[in-house]
């Protein structure tokens, strides 16, 4: 291995750490990917720079594919190695950037994790009996009333509740507002947590939800709860405040089938982030068929012959 070549990529993360000031966790994640690719270039002989190019580059990238990398590992080494060579192209080692175009296999869409109606319930069904309890209970209740994010729940003021109107008002991303309708049984819920809340010793009091000391609460301590009364109440799956989003938009769309209503409640830019929802839909569609349809049925008893 070329001792340039190392020298090369040590003076690149310098350039990363000083000017673009980043952490050195990053740092040492660069140098990983980087790492690999002087690797594959040991393992083929090749004469790094001069070596490097985008026969050379692809043959990288399928290799790391080859070897059960996933393809968002290989997007995030790619990008490395599309930066070091812009830093050498600078330097006068190479003449153009042989990882351009150069992309890695595309990955599969994730379908998310969603609760079905009765976890929903069992889950918001909580016992209160102290301040905490009743603060919680809102909590859920809201997420899946409303499809908040957590860092919108998190971020709620006493000002963006309209209770009169059962309505809120929550900042999205990329500082966009919009309004949205509270459930019945959320608006109660919410109602009761702000008599309970007068007995936290407050600090914070704009913040709809404050923690025990009277802070606004963190999403750490959101995440936390959520997963404490997921516990209690027997739910046997992780449960996340994300995934409360997730099961209010798949169970509204398999309601509605207004594919553009939930696009606009859960503040997505795109419609095609909403899609994925559709997905959700047809596979509780085709569990329905294969569930209640007899010729259905009868194709999978004879599979099973």
């Amino acid at each position: 291995m070329s001792q340039n070549a190392r020298d090369d990529i040590d003076a690149y993360l310098t350039v990363l750490a000083v000017e673009r000031r980043l952490s050195e966790h990053t740092i040492k994640a660069y140098r990983r990917d980087l790492t690999k690719l002087l690797a594959f270039s040991d393992q083929r002989g090749l004469f790094l720079w001069k070596g490097l190019n985008n026969h050379s580059a692809r043959l990288f990238s399928a290799s790391l594919n080859a070897n059960g990398m996933h393809a968002k590992s290989i997007q995030r080494i790619l990008s490395a190695c599309r930066g070091l060579s812009l830093y050498l192209i600078q330097k006068g080692e190479l003449t153009a950037n042989p990882f351009d175009d150069v992309r890695a296999p595309k990955s599969e869409k994730r379908l998310p994790k969603t609760l079905n109606v009765d976890q929903v319930v069992s889950l918001v069904e909580i016992d209160v009996n102290d301040p905490l309890s009743y603060r919680d209970k809102a909590i859920l209740e809201l997420f899946y009333s409303s499809g908040l994010r957590l860092s919108e729940l998190c971020s709620l003021d006493l000002n963006d509740l309209n209770l009169p109107e059962k309505m809120l008002r929550v900042t999205g991303k990329g500082n966009k507002m919009r309004d949205l309708p509270i459930g019945r049984q959320a608006d109660q819920a919410i109602r009761n947590w702000l008599l309970q809340r007068n007995a936290l010793p407050l600090k914070d009091y704009q913040a709809v939800f404050v923690s025990q000391h009277g802070n606004r609460i963190s999403v750490r301590n959101i995440q936390a709860r959520v997963k404490h009364w997921a516990t209690k109440q027997g739910i046997e799956i992780s449960v996340s405040p994300h995934m409360l989003r997730h099961s209010f938009a798949s169970h509204m769309l398999e309601s509605s089938g207004e594919l553009r209503a939930v696009q606009e409640l859960l503040g997505h830019a795109n419609i095609s982030t909403t899609q994925i929802y559709t997905h959700l839909d047809f596979q509780h569609l085709a569990q329905v068929y294969d569930d209640a349809h007899p010729r259905a049925k009868k194709s999978l008893k004879k599979a099973d012959e």
